[in-house]
């Protein structure tokens, strides 16, 4: 008897976990989407900082590739999440990659990051909720936060450009969060150990 109720409740969370992941179509549609940008940002901050090293800006290198170890670690979260979800990711289409100064690359980054912290991530948040796709709650909330202080960054680097004071970045390998000072115990975003955090040189 005992071994039958806990057959029907293993098979009863089974369907529901497969009930929550087919009722979650959007949501799986916009960690798709959500997966290809970041994997996108990933490649183009990384040649933003070669063009910003090129021009002798080294302070704001050092930013975006800290930005682009945080973009890998929200394209993998996205992807995790996806996989818990029943799914799986597509593969990334590259886009094409505009390198212009580094002022006009700091614009671009600026505005990016801000449409995703504003409009992007919000909507997606919004509709994992509805879906009950707590999974993907998550990777996205960690992404939002995550665009929050690169759009500070930028912000502070392209309002102090030429003139930028010496600063070391530290980017979360769970989460993605981007910091200048690293937390003393845990991340406020994961919750993970601080030893989780990597410096950026």
């Amino acid at each position: 008897m005992k071994a039958q109720l806990l057959i029907a409740l293993i098979g009863s969370l089974f369907l529901s976990a497969a009930h929550g992941a087919a009722n979650s179509t959007e949501t799986i549609k916009n960690l798709n989407s959500a997966y290809q940008d970041e994997a996108n940002a990933h490649s183009r901050y990384a040649l933003f900082a070669k063009e910003a090293h090129k021009e002798g800006y080294h302070q704001v290198a050092k930013l975006f590739s800290a930005a682009s170890r945080s973009e890998l670690e929200h394209s993998n979260a996205h992807k995790n999440a996806l996989e818990k979800l029943g799914s799986k990711a597509d593969p990334v289409m590259r886009e094409k990659m505009n390198i212009g100064t580094t002022r006009k690359n700091l614009e671009s980054a600026l505005k990016g990051e801000s449409y995703e912290r504003d409009v992007m991530y919000p909507a997606f948040i919004k509709q994992a909720q509805a879906d009950k796709a707590e999974p993907a709650v998550r990777s996205f909330m960690y992404a939002k936060a995550g665009e929050t202080a690169h759009a500070k960054l930028y912000k502070e680097a392209l309002d102090h450009l030429g003139k930028n004071a010496p600063t070391d970045y530290y980017v979360c390998s769970v989460c993605g969060n981007t910091v200048t000072v690293p937390p003393h115990k845990k991340c406020p975003v994961c919750g993970n150990s601080a030893d989780k955090y990597v410096r950026i040189d």
